[in-house]
């Protein structure tokens, strides 16, 4: 296992859209245990291949308090299965120290491949789903303050740069 680097907003690989995995093997596998490795030394609850510059569909979550095991979702595709619409406040590895509330379906069925290559499916309320839903858009090159405003968007990219610019500067 290795740690990879987390790219951080407004990084443009960050909106690349991921290709799907053709085979689960153990290269996936690799990606996957690094992935994990990765999240855990971030503390973070979530994250998608893009983020670490790997254009596949692969994105591995726990959430030790709610899930009994880490989730591994290859391939995801996720429908929405009510209307009713959760707001929550989300955060990202790839937007350290931004924190900002985002509305999602409350409830969605996901179908993944599995650590190896078996399909699945899973519904998911809460938390959970809200987590699905935000790597899911890592995927397809959108990050979650594309959910905010404009003027939100760019006052998060601004404090990032200059905090970049400043760390820089040490």
């Amino acid at each position: 296992m290795a740690l990879r680097q987390i790219l951080e907003f407004p990084d443009l690989r960050l909106r690349k859209v991921a290709k799907p995995v053709a085979d689960v093997d153990d290269t996936i596998r690799r990606l996957i245990d690094d992935m994990f490795e990765t999240m855990y030394e971030a503390q973070g609850i979530g994250l998608a291949a893009t983020q670490i510059d790997v254009h596949l569909r692969v994105v591995v979550i726990d959430l030790q308090n709610e899930i009994n095991e880490p989730l591994i979702m290859i391939n995801p595709e996720f429908e929405v299965l009510t209307q009713e619409i959760d707001e929550m406040q989300e955060g990202c590895l790839s937007v350290p120290g931004i924190y900002e509330v985002v509305k999602r379906p409350e409830h969605i069925r996901v179908r993944a491949l599995n650590r190896v290559g078996n399909t699945f499916e899973l519904e998911a309320y809460g938390l959970l789903a809200v987590c699905i839903q935000h790597e899911c858009d890592h995927l397809n090159g959108k990050l979650f303050v594309d959910h905010l405003s404009n003027l939100k968007r760019s006052r998060i990219r601004s404090k990032l740069t200059k905090q970049k610019r400043a760390e820089a500067a040490i």
